[in-house]
């Protein structure tokens, strides 16, 4: 009985200290990639604030043929949907600007991941950095704050995929 006693107070102390350790882990990260595309600024906004658009580059939408667009497919409350492994995915214009979109991300039992696309001149003059900043908030679980900290490098490549895909298509 002391045995088991032991190991309880071994395991309490355990998951304490693991959660301790976590509060002092942000609850936001912030994935950031960028892309310099050599364009005129109308050519590499026409792509990026028109979620129609979007099927000319972005990898989810040039594969999947069901997804929804509302009309409009520009400005403040765009929207379009589509479905992943039996769950539907949205994504919502929230602000239109011109130098970029800012858009929610939202997943059926996830926090909406904030995005933001937006364009800044190169140094040389000859074309727009293009940026894509994702905020995802975190819960206060230990295990979501840990697994946090590998959010960069799991979404970090798709973001880089997409953007080369949008400098193709629009240098092309």
């Amino acid at each position: 009985m002391n045995k088991i006693k032991g190991v309880l107070v071994v395991l309490t102390g355990l998951f304490l200290l693991v959660t301790v350790m976590s509060l002092f882990i942000p609850s936001k990260v912030v994935t950031v990639r960028g892309m310099p595309v050599h364009a005129p600024e109308a050519k590499i906004l026409a792509q990026v604030t028109d979620l129609k658009a979007w099927k000319n580059w972005h990898p989810v939408f040039m594969q999947d043929s069901n997804a929804v667009f509302s009309t409009p497919s520009s400005g403040a409350n765009a929207s379009v949907q589509w479905n992943t492994a039996g769950k539907t995915n949205t994504i919502r214009i929230t602000e239109q600007s011109t130098s970029g979109i800012k858009f929610l991300l939202i997943r059926p039992g996830e926090k909406d991941v904030e995005n933001i696309l937006s364009l800044a001149p190169l140094q040389d003059g000859n074309g727009y950095q293009v940026e894509w900043q994702a905020l995802t908030h975190l819960k206060w679980y230990p295990w979501e704050k840990f697994a946090g900290i590998f959010t960069d490098k799991m979404t970090g490549p798709g973001y880089e995929v997409a953007l080369e895909s949008l400098r193709k298509k629009i240098e092309n």
